[in-house]
This record gives C-alpha cells, sequence and structure tokens, in this order.
C-alpha cells in the first residue's frame, strides 16, 4: 500500500520547513517548467504527466507519485491528446500525454479559442474528469474524418460546428 492510498494522505502538512506549493506549470502545448525552466529530461516529463491529478478538497491540480504531491500551475488543459488511433471499425481512440489511450466521444468535445478542440476524458480517474487539449498533430488527423456543411448562405450566418463520421454515423463534435 502506498501513503497516497492512505485516505488522509492529502491532508498530512507538508515536511517541516516545506511547502506544497511548486513553480512548476505545465503550459498551454503540455509542456513541463520549474522555475521558469523547461524540463528537458523526457522520463521526468513523462513521469509528471502520468502523475497529474487534483486535491480532493479543494480541486487544484497537483502531481502525485503516490508517496508525495504537490500543487501546480496548469496554464490551459493538464492532458493534450497527442495523436489518433483510428480502427478499421471506424471508431478513434485518443492517445494522451501520460501514455493512456480511450475511446473518444465528439459529444464530449468543445471547440476553444483559435478552433482548438478540447476533450473531456479520464471521467473514470480520481478528480476526473479533466480536459485534453487537441495538439495540432491529433487535430490535424482529424482532417480525413470531417465531413463538409455546405457553405452557410449569407456571411451573416455562423459557421456551424465541425462534423465527423465515425463508424458509419456523422457526429457533431459538441454534440450540437
Amino acid at each position: 500500500m502506498k501513503p497516497g492510498d492512505h485516505p488522509e494522505f492529502f491532508r498530512f502538512p507538508a515536511p517541516e520547513g516545506r511547502s506544497r506549493e511548486s513553480t512548476i506549470r505545465l503550459d498551454a502545448e503540455g509542456r513541463f517548467h520549474h522555475d521558469g525552466e523547461r524540463v528537458e529530461h523526457g522520463k521526468l516529463a513523462d513521469a509528471m504527466h502520468r502523475w497529474i491529478s487534483r486535491h480532493p478538497d479543494d480541486g487544484r491540480y497537483i502531481l502525485t507519485n503516490g508517496y508525495d504531491w504537490t500543487y501546480f500551475t496548469v496554464d490551459d488543459a493538464p492532458y493534450v491528446v497527442r495523436s489518433l488511433r483510428t480502427a478499421d471499425d471506424g471508431t478513434v481512440d485518443l492517445v494522451l500525454s501520460d501514455g493512456t489511450e480511450e475511446a473518444w466521444d465528439p459529444s464530449t468535445t468543445r471547440v476553444g479559442d483559435e478552433d482548438a478542440l478540447y476533450a473531456r476524458v479520464k471521467g473514470e480517474v480520481r478528480g476526473g474528469p479533466y480536459e485534453a487539449k487537441f495538439s495540432r498533430h491529433a487535430q490535424l488527423a482529424l482532417a480525413p474524418l470531417l465531413v463538409a456543411d455546405d457553405p452557410p448562405p449569407e456571411a451573416a450566418v455562423p459557421a456551424k460546428a465541425p462534423r465527423v463520421r465515425l463508424r458509419g454515423r456523422v457526429v457533431r463534435i459538441g454534440g450540437t
């Protein structure tokens, strides 16, 4: 049993002379920084992506490895969709920045600033659900799945949310 499995783990005070606050930051592209410097060590950055969680009392983002934890800052979304895996049956799995994969549900995906896509992920894990921002690579990988809308008859008519074809069905991103 790891200390993190104890029901009071996140309520224990920081070690003497230390703080649970940190200068660790996750930028909008999914890169970690510490004290203003980018975390360059690939294995450490990979581990940090796997340690993302939320504090059970205040909901703030934390990094925890089950033995210790600290608060950190998230500039945009805590996870990044790095790539897509499309199966022969037309289903799409999202490959996330923590190395996990999960089925994509376009109805829980939203279009954000600068047309960036954000999917709801990790609904079954502690602190979930979370958002995952599609990387440029992952968003471009959707191109073969997109279904063209007829152009609006007038410029004043707002464009509709994008649609994709999954398992032979056309689904609108965001479920609208």
